[in-house]
């Protein structure tokens, strides 16, 4: 007999023989993908063209205006790193913004929830806290990190975080950024035709747009959310199309920025509108997220977890969801059409971001708690449309536990006593651990539709990898059980379970949205500050992976770790192929310059390999010792010892 089909193959079924299109369908439509475009060796950037290389040396040698693949290919990933930084960075300076508005009293739905984060940041910024309450300090901070986007002379204040060892390497190179609007006109105007065509030249253009986002744009996000929102706290919850109730209203959030999201948790546990959907027939209501939105609200208030980004059409196939709300990226436009064959509510929400066939309620910081009564009313009006026979709701749903941090994750390591990263440095000295390891990113259907993530994972922390997630990735490992204290004993090695057990942390830590990749930049910072392993990023014991990447987001996110000296690898290569120069460059050349590179590779236990080569090539040039060489079970006690924080 066969293995039974999970719920979301059976989503699938359903879909396909109802004639509903979905990603996968629509994917396979789109093969053979473009030679030139998978290549990079396509121009559009003026009206020459469009212009293309022939790879084979028959045809076209050089555009039109001369420009070959070095440069072509080189522009249009500067011009990906670019794109790829405004939309981590714009999310930032919303929350900035919304930050600002908070403090001077202009957004009543918002209030500062972590006041000991806001006066540390707002310290950090020089701004004054003594005797001064804490609107008017988030009013001053909120303004002060709008500032930051349009700074023309001096690199964002988070620059100051990283190793100085790095900050030295970003001047002598000069991809020191100022504000980050200022570096995404300069990668624009750079690529523009006739400007920039030396290959090395654009490619540290796509390094400082990139260093713009991480340790700019994303960061201001991620520290500006922690202030409005709370800082994250380790908690457990559910993931999975199960925690979607077949007697509740369902509403589903999805997208990125979790201005709206929060106050739509808040507004669906309102006893008026409980009450509503009581009269209404329903139990209660449900929120669950979609994507970077869930993981905003997942790590802060517990919100289950409908999915990742491959699931928000299955989500809405399952009949049971009388409202999805978006806001922005990664929404899929053909929701529209899956929508269309049930009762579901779509609802836009984003001046930037409108839909053909979804209904907009327009979003505003000032009116956010009346805009989400109002979505969260329409979804339960909507409940009563819902046809029973259409409803197919999965069964699977898995514990997770999420919400560690920079911050935190040192007091689960470290204890209340003494929180500290050296037992983190400690256990990669005696090698307990081998190293860590960022696995991030979106679920692609090119590849296993996020079985890639869960494959290099669990090969990884087989071999004393401690994994760090964010995003998508952080959802598809979740799925499989493997964010959970239990997950260690199946498939972690002696060393990392050893920890694990005795600290009760999962083999592998949720660490927030995409956006968040920021905290991992920080968490880098902290292990080089706490000595032992390194003067700076590029010799820690490190390696992060996409592997399964699909948004522009992902190539910024990308360059700045390869630009802060770590290896990256991606599940399919940049679309730089086609220039032999540009692909040595980014997998070979460019670690002599920063210490980072890139690599490709699509098989998830090949790519864990090159990472765990890299690792122990970095613990090699420490002189650490062999890995497993103090780690046994009768060693348990030590091990214990150095989990505490007691040893130093």
């Amino acid at each position: 007999m066969g293995k039974e089909k999970t719920g979301e193959e059976k989503l699938k079924d359903i879909c396909y023989s109802c004639g509903i299109e979905t990603v996968w369908q629509r994917y396979e439509k789109q093969e053979p993908h473009c030679g030139f475009g998978v290549l990079g060796l396509c121009c559009k950037n003026c009206n020459l063209g469009p212009c293309r290389i022939d790879p084979f040396g028959e045809g076209a040698s050089a555009g039109t205006c001369g420009a070959n693949a070095d440069t072509i290919s080189a522009r249009n990933l500067a011009r990906h790193a670019a794109a790829g930084s405004s939309c981590h960075s714009d999310h930032g300076r919303e929350i900035a913004h919304t930050l600002y508005l908070c403090g001077a009293g202009k957004a009543k739905s918002y209030q500062v929830k972590d006041e000991e984060k806001l006066r540390r940041i707002a310290t950090e910024y020089g701004i004054k806290i003594e005797g001064r309450s804490k609107e008017d300090i988030a009013a001053d901070l909120g303004k002060a990190m709008g500032a930051e986007f349009g700074n023309q002379h001096e690199a964002p204040l988070f620059f100051k975080r990283a190793p100085l060892k790095q900050q030295k390497i970003w001047e002598k190179l000069n991809i020191m950024p100022t504000g980050v609007d200022r570096a995404v006109v300069e990668t624009m105007s750079r690529t523009n035709m006739g400007v920039d065509t030396d290959y090395k030249n654009i490619l540290l253009g796509a390094m400082k747009v990139g260093l713009a986002d991480g340790w700019g744009g994303s960061m201001i996000a991620t520290e500006a959310s922690d202030i409005l929102f709370g800082s994250p706290r380790a908690l457990r919850a559910k993931v999975n199309l199960g925690v979607i109730k077949d007697d509740e209203v369902n509403i589903i959030i999805h997208g990125h920025v979790p201005l709206l999201s929060d106050v739509i948790v808040t507004a669906s546990q309102d006893d008026e509108m409980l009450k509503l959907a009581k009269s209404k027939g329903a139990k209660g209501i449900t929120v669950a997220g979609i994507c970077c939105t869930a993981n905003e609200i997942l790590v802060r208030r517990g919100v289950p977890v409908a999915g990742n980004f491959l699931q928000q059409e299955l989500a809405i196939s399952t009949g049971a969801i009388e409202a999805m709300v978006v806001d922005l990226q990664c929404i899929m436009p053909g929701l529209t059409t899956v929508a269309s064959c049930f009762h579901t509510k779509l609802f836009s929400t984003h001046s930037k971001a409108k839909f053909p066939g979804m209904e907009h309620i327009e979003f505003s910081e000032e009116k956010a708690l009346e805009v989400a009564k109002e979505i969260v009313t329409r979804a339960i009006d909507n409940y009563k449309n819902r046809d029973k026979a259409k409803v197919n709701i999965p069964k699977e749903t898995m514990d997770l536990i999420a919400g560690f941090t920079a911050e935190n994750i040192f007091y689960y390591l470290g204890g209340k006593y003494r929180a500290t990263y050296r037992p983190l440095n400690d256990a990669i000295i005696s090698g307990r651990l081998r190293g860590v390891a960022g696995v991030v990113g979106c679920d692609n259907p090119k590849l296993q539709s996020g079985g890639s993530h869960i494959q290099m994972v669990k090969e990884l922390i087989k071999h004393d990898v401690l994994v760090v997630q964010t995003g998508c990735s952080a959802l598809a490992c979740a799925k499989e059980g493997l964010l959970v204290p239990e997950a260690a004993k199946q498939y972690a090695g002696k060393g990392l379970q050893e920890i694990c057990e005795v600290v009760g942390i999962p083999p592998v830590l949720h660490m927030g949205s995409c956006v968040d990749n920021s905290r991992i930049l920080i968490a880098c910072a902290n292990m080089v500050a706490e000595g032992g392993i390194g003067t700076g990023t590029d010799e820690l014991p490190i390696a992060g992976a996409a592997p399964e990447w699909m948004s522009e987001k992902a190539i910024a996110i990308g360059w700045y770790f390869v630009a802060s000296g770590a290896l990256v690898v991606f599940g399919t290569p940049l679309p730089v192929t086609g220039s032999k120069n540009v692909l040595k460059y980014v997998t070979e050349d460019v670690e002599k310059i920063t210490g980072g590179k890139w690599a490709f590779e699509s098989d998830p236990i090949k790519a864990a390999h090159i990472m765990i080569k890299h690792i122990d090539s970095k613990r090699a040039a420490l002189k650490l010792k062999p890995v497993g060489s103090e780690t046994s079970g009768s060693k348990k006690e030590e091990a214990e010892i150095v989990a505490s924080g007691k040893k130093g």
